[in-house]
């Protein structure tokens, strides 16, 4: 079996390239590569040596070759200081590479018949699940959305690996106009799905999780928290979800996801402690003001 621990090695820049609304780089990162199993991520330290930028920043895993001993693709949108300064990288130069990181997919014993669901960048986590369920025989079928044309990540690449595509766009420039959401009930009835997976915004996640409630049938979410270091320790990136013993427990999208089971997520309290979770401080439990 291959070891699945986490490394941290200096990654090589291979290729950078932009499309449509994002920025993709593939790294030769020999070990996190071989490791990587769907659903992880990667945090890659930016800035440089010199850098006062010390926190990493977590990118899901759009791909992973054996070329050159294992590379490893990503896909983001520039939006700070982080992400320029690795747009502006070129091949040949070095980035510190941690990874793989969190929980992967759960994966089915048997061919069952999936929805994949993904909003934006964050549709780049779906591809190397689809590759490993195509694998095991599963029908699959995309829903991937966006504000505009060019923020659907992946329509092509879905085209290849899934028997069925649909797109929604906000301003209806590709696709339907509106939401996955408002796609994904009759994609669950037209494929008689058994399981859905899902990345993409909180918003998106909870609709996902209630939608797949209503039909019986589990969703596998992978959580877009921002996370400062990606390995647990910050405690920044904690959800409220409910555990195998029914309590709710404050866990770290990091380490304990950014996979959970959308039914055990309890969205509408992200971003607080709920007074009944396990170790609340003592006054939310008593229901006094903290």
């Amino acid at each position: 079996m291959t070891d699945s621990s986490p490394v941290q090695v200096p990654g090589t820049v291979l290729t950078t390239r932009r499309i449509g609304a994002y920025q993709t780089m593939t790294l030769v990162a020999p070990g996190v590569a071989e490791r990587f199993r769907p659903g992880q991520f990667v945090a890659l330290a930016v800035g440089g040596e010199q850098s006062s930028m010390l926190l990493r920043r977590c990118f899901a895993v759009r791909e992973v070759k054996p070329d050159f001993g294992g590379t490893v693709e990503i896909v983001f949108s520039v939006r700070g200081k982080g992400t320029q300064w690795l747009a502006g990288l070129r091949p040949r130069d070095i980035v510190d590479v941690a990874g793989p990181l969190g929980r992967p997919f759960p994966l089915p014993r048997h061919p069952v018949t999936c929805v994949l669901v993904g909003v934006a960048h964050a549709s780049a986590a779906l591809f190397p699940l689809a590759a490993v369920l195509r694998q095991r025989d599963c029908p699959l079928h995309f829903l991937l959305g966006g504000g505009t044309a060019d923020d659907v990540h992946g329509a092509r690449g879905a085209r290849r690996a899934g028997d069925s595509v649909a797109v929604a766009t906000g301003d209806g420039s590709l696709g339907s106009a509106g939401t996955v959401e408002d796609l994904l009930a009759g994609a669950i009835e037209g494929a008689q799905a058994e399981v859905v997976y899902a990345c993409g915004p909180l918003d998106t996640l909870r609709s996902v999780s209630r939608t797949c409630a209503g039909y019986g049938i589990p969703a596998q979410v992978a959580v877009e928290e921002p996370m400062a270091c990606g390995t647990g320790v910050c405690m920044a990136c904690v959800l409220p979800v409910i555990g195998d013993d029914g309590a709710t427990h404050m866990v770290r999208t990091c380490v304990e996801g950014p996979v959970f089971r959308g039914e055990r997520v309890r969205w509408d309290d992200v971003g607080t402690i709920p007074f009944d979770a396990l170790g609340a401080p003592r006054a939310l439990r008593l229901g006094e003001r903290p």
